[in-house]
């Protein structure tokens, strides 16, 4: 029996779909590398990953996880919040931003992201994005975490303006226990 593509792979496929040539990339929840890995993939030699996560963990596993994948030098991670990243870059800079939401994968589950910081994170990376850029969300719900957030902020997304946004909600429907919820914000190009 074929083995099933884990979600995050399939997410990341769609990303190469979605984005051509990302030159600055944002890793919003670095967690334990694998994103930033393939954001740092994806960008080239000539792409920048910024990776930020708010646990000293998270940070040092992103860098073990990109010196082992011989990428350190196109990644920046940082000990930070995502309501910061526009500290980090320029107003209309970015190609692609990342969030996993939820929690460290193996770490505490009280250390979630919360709706109204992830929130605030999501209306500052829609200024950083470039036109044609995108927004990646895997949402986490489930268990002790992520209802809340999960139902919040997909009632903001619903509210962003179709002439600006195209917001693409994908589903794994016949997975059991609260699948994580794909999510994908292309801000415009405008003509």
């Amino acid at each position: 029996m074929k083995r099933r593509t884990p979600i995050t792979q399939y997410c990341h496929e769609r990303i190469r779909q979605l984005i051509k040539n990302p030159s600055l990339c944002i890793d919003a929840t670095a967690g334990t590398g694998k994103d930033t890995v393939f954001l740092a993939s994806l960008a080239g030699a000539n792409g920048r990953v910024i990776a930020m996560d708010i646990q000293e963990t998270a940070v040092e596993q992103t860098r073990n996880r990109l010196s082992k994948e011989h990428l350190s030098d196109r990644a920046e991670v940082v000990l930070d919040t995502h309501v910061h990243m526009d500290v980090y870059a320029d107003e209309g800079s970015v190609s692609l931003i990342m969030f996993n939401l939820g929690y460290l994968p193996g770490g505490d589950h009280h250390l979630a992201t919360k709706a109204e910081t992830t929130i605030e994170a999501l209306k500052k990376g829609l200024t950083l994005l470039c036109e044609g850029g995108m927004i990646s969300l895997l949402i986490y719900s489930g268990g002790d975490s992520g209802f809340d957030e999960k139902e919040q902020v997909l009632q903001w997304l619903k509210e962003l303006p179709d002439d600006q946004y195209t917001v693409l909600v994908e589903a794994f429907y016949n997975k059991p226990n609260h699948p994580p919820l794909p999510v994908y914000i292309i801000k415009n190009e405008t003509v």
